[in-house]
């Protein structure tokens, strides 16, 4: 018998390892959930429920088949909210930071980790945004956990509970989880525009991108020295995202001016229009019961969440960039022009097929969910289970009502889309697919016709 000099090894590609790295973290999550000390005396969670509720977290969406305040002790709390965390900040973050603290280096197998779990271009400064981008999170969450619990004084009886509804309020908004320990997301305070505009502030800070994040800061240090100048990505970003939120906010005070707005103030009509705008994209919260919404603004809602946040932040949809270049491509090719051209840059034309495919993808992938879920819960809508579709690809947790009623296999559907729009279409293609591969020849080119 010969012995083989050489062995095969198993050689998983970053993509995959970030798979299995969230798939992880799902099953830890759910361990967890399930433990004594997490939920509240007599109170049992089946299986299927700490799945999904961990998924739900791991993932950031906020759909919860479950009351969290009605299942979760004080400790339980503070566990789901660690989980939270490593949801909001990505697995990769955190356990890099871990690997600093302890010392070790970081090589450039674990740098590809980080730039594919937040989907970033490329390795320069990765250690540095992940220290600055950790720093800024629990100094923001430690200040908004502070200034929520004093504020909460007035609404809770004790000062416990305060505080603690107050470091919940601040995670979950700063992570764009969408939970709640309320028990009613946040119509309590639907009428406190302090409240509404702290949620807002975290909720856009969590959803901007982490690389928008620290553009913004290195301009802040640097303005008096030389002039700083942001990148086209910190352009597009900032401008399509802020641009989707006026959109939103007139659509949605538009759709319902004469519907649900017409017995309402202004202020409370704008805030309300703005709220949604604002967390239908990222952070799921409620100001009202959505089902008071008409038609037209559920789906214009199924379209934000759609699209969701910016690429490398706590969010997911098909991002704002994808939806920017998406818009442009048209305007371009409409006017006669085969090249982008922005801010005084070109962008990639790899960019744009790299946009069109995530886009593709995502619609596909919503659409068979929309019809297979069709099929399963023939009790609901068809708006309803767009509507749960968007959120759950989106992982931004608005929902009209269904999700706890759905059966197992609709649940495990939701579940999926979930994971899928928290990793990302493009490292859910490059699992399906597996290594890129560069071929060194081409076939004759032929034009075929389009359209």
């Amino acid at each position: 018998m010969e012995i083989l000099k050489q062995k095969k090894k198993i050689s998983l590609q970053p993509a995959q390892l970030i798979f299995i790295y969230y798939f992880i973290a799902v099953v830890v999550s759910t361990i967890l959930l399930m433990l004594p000390i997490t939920l509240k005396p007599n109170v049992h969670l089946t299986l299927i429920d700490a799945l999904f509720t961990a998924v739900s977290a791991v993932s950031v969406t906020g759909l919860s088949t479950i009351t969290i305040n009605e299942v979760l002790s004080v400790p339980g709390t503070f566990i789901f909210a660690l989980i939270l965390q490593f949801g909001g900040i990505g697995i990769m973050f955190l356990g890099t930071t871990i690997w600093l603290l302890i010392g070790r280096r970081i090589g450039i197998k674990d740098r590809m980790l980080i730039m594919t779990d937040q989907n970033l271009p490329t390795f320069s400064g990765l250690v540095k945004l992940v220290r600055n981008i950790l720093f800024l999170f629990i100094i923001m969450e430690l200040v908004a956990a502070i200034i929520f619990g004093t504020y909460f004084l007035k609404y809770f009886p004790t000062w416990q509970e305060a505080y603690l509804q107050g470091f919940f309020a601040s995670v979950s908004a700063a992570t764009n989880a969408g939970f709640d320990i309320t028990g009613e997301s946040l119509i309590p305070f639907s009428h406190d525009y302090f409240v509404l505009i702290m949620t807002m502030v975290l909720l856009i800070i969590g959803a901007i991108g982490f690389p928008v994040l620290m553009e913004v800061i290195q301009f802040f240090k640097h303005r008096k020295k030389t002039p700083y100048r942001f990148s086209l990505f910190t352009k597009i970003t900032t401008l399509t995202f802020f641009a989707l939120i006026v959109v939103g906010t007139i659509l949605i005070y538009g759709c319902e001016y004469n519907r649900f707005f017409a017995d309402k103030s202004w202020h409370e009509s704008f805030f309300n229009s703005l709220f949604y705008s604002v967390s239908s994209r990222n952070g799921g919260l409620n100001t009202i019961d959505i089902n008071e919404y008409s038609p037209p603004t559920l789906f214009i809602l199924s379209i934000l969440m759609f699209i969701g946040t910016s690429p490398s932040s706590a969010g997911g949809g098909i991002r704002t960039t994808t939806f920017a270049i998406m818009i442009l491509s048209i305007y371009y090719f409409a006017n006669g022009t085969t090249t982008i051209k922005i801010f005084r840059k070109e962008i990639a034309m790899e960019d744009v097929i790299k946009s069109f495919i995530v886009i593709t993808t995502a619609m596909m992938l919503c659409c068979i969910s929309t019809v297979i879920l069709s099929i399963l819960e023939p009790n609901f809508s068809l708006l309803e289970i767009i509507f749960e579709v968007s959120s759950a690809f989106g992982t931004v947790g608005l929902s009209m009502g269904i999700t706890a009623k759905l059966s197992v296999m609709g649940k495990v559907v939701i579940m999926i889309l979930m994971f899928i729009g928290r990793i990302g279409i493009f490292t859910f293609l490059l699992i399906m697919g597996g290594k890129p591969l560069k071929t060194n020849y081409h076939y004759p080119k032929e034009r075929i016709i389009i359209g």
